[in-house]
């Protein structure tokens, strides 16, 4: 099965509708893939969406591909974008704001809602709840200098829309955050790329040592550099104890986060990571046991994960990662989303 960083997706009531990710990176949408989980659910919103012809097939078949429509391969990117988007300066790949990605991402949810009535219907976020995210703590009015007009145009069209739905709460909410964006606030989204592990101090000994690569599944999204090769880590024997130490390079955001070594499949030690000046670090004493597999065995033969460490995760390869990084580098500008060009409006004025 392809791994959903391959596959934008937008859960529907009753069905999962996938696109492919090289067809809306290079901002094209031709075909889109239905796949029905209840069909009885489906089939109102279905109809309505595709046409009865189109329909019957897809409720017969259980899934159908079908001409893609421009609304749902734009909400299914955004939606892509904010759990997946390769942001690390080894990739020379900007981070993205949240807030843009949330305001983009509400009118994108209700542009789809007024095109299908229902399709979205227990879907994971709504365009008021979106909208709440996006404004929280003026993080909007912070992010949108570079793309000020823009975000102007889009609150006007979610306070219109808002109206429309008796939200008048949100309505002028919408409204006053474009009225303010006439004097926005600076952007705050420097971060920097830290160095590794510091030297070991006199009288102590490295039993082992290595290197690892953030798997994108197992942490949160937007937090950590998406480079690969961003963990160094160590086995340090000291005289008080011996201890495993942890650096993660490259840190956009704070997040609980624990690195988790092993040996064979078997763990034998987690360290709890903690926010740095551009990076985590953390550091665990070692039972006797754990330090004696340290002394004993090839540094190649332990495994440094950090983020969920369940078995049950589907986790990216270095290749999996690869590929999405050569298709966002290869992204034309006129593709790019309102975050993407905010972000490269930002590094522009940075250099």
């Amino acid at each position: 099965m392809t791994h959903p960083v391959h596959t934008p997706v937008v859960a529907a009531d009753g069905a999962l509708i996938r696109f492919a990710l090289a067809d809306l990176l290079a901002g094209r949408t031709t075909t889109m893939r239905v796949e029905l989980s209840d069909a009885g659910v489906a089939e109102p919103w279905l109809t309505r969406f595709v046409g009865e012809e189109a329909s019957l097939v897809a409720l017969d078949q259980g899934q159908a591909d079908l001409p893609a429509r421009p609304e749902l391969g734009r909400l299914a990117l955004l939606l892509w974008l904010r759990r997946w988007w390769p942001a690390g300066p080894s990739l020379g790949v900007p981070s993205l704001d949240p807030a843009l990605l949330d305001l983009e991402t509400a009118v994108a949810t209700a542009e789809v809602e007024d095109l299908a009535e229902g399709l979205l219907d227990g879907f994971e976020a709504s365009p008021a709840e979106l909208f709440d995210a996006a404004v929280a703590d003026d993080a909007l009015v912070a992010a949108a200098r570079p793309v000020a007009e823009d975000v102007r145009g889009l609150c006007a069209r979610l306070a219109a829309w808002f109206d429309e739905q008796d939200d008048v709460v949100r309505a002028e909410a919408a409204a006053e955050v474009s009225a303010r964006l006439e004097t926005p606030l600076p952007s705050q989204n420097a971060y920097v790329l830290a160095a590794g592990l510091d030297p070991v101090a006199p009288g102590e000994g490295v039993l082992a040592s290595g290197r690892a690569s953030v798997d994108w599944a197992r942490v949160p999204p937007g937090i950590l550099d998406a480079g690969e090769d961003t963990v160094s880590w160590r086995i340090v024997a000291a005289a008080a104890a011996t201890r495993l130490e942890v650096v993660v390079t490259g840190a956009f955001a704070d997040a609980a986060i624990t690195a988790f070594a092993s040996h064979e499949g078997e763990p034998f030690a987690e360290v709890p990571l903690e926010l740095g000046a551009g990076r985590f670090t953390g550091t665990a004493d070692l039972d006797e046991s754990a330090t004696r597999l340290a002394a004993g065995v090839h540094s190649g033969q332990i495994a440094l994960v950090v983020g969920v460490a369940d078995e049950g995760v589907a986790g990216t390869t270095a290749e999996d990662r690869a590929e999405v990084v050569a298709l966002v580098r290869a992204r034309r500008p006129e593709a790019r989303t309102l975050a993407e060009r905010a972000a490269a409006a930002s590094a522009d004025e940075e250099f």
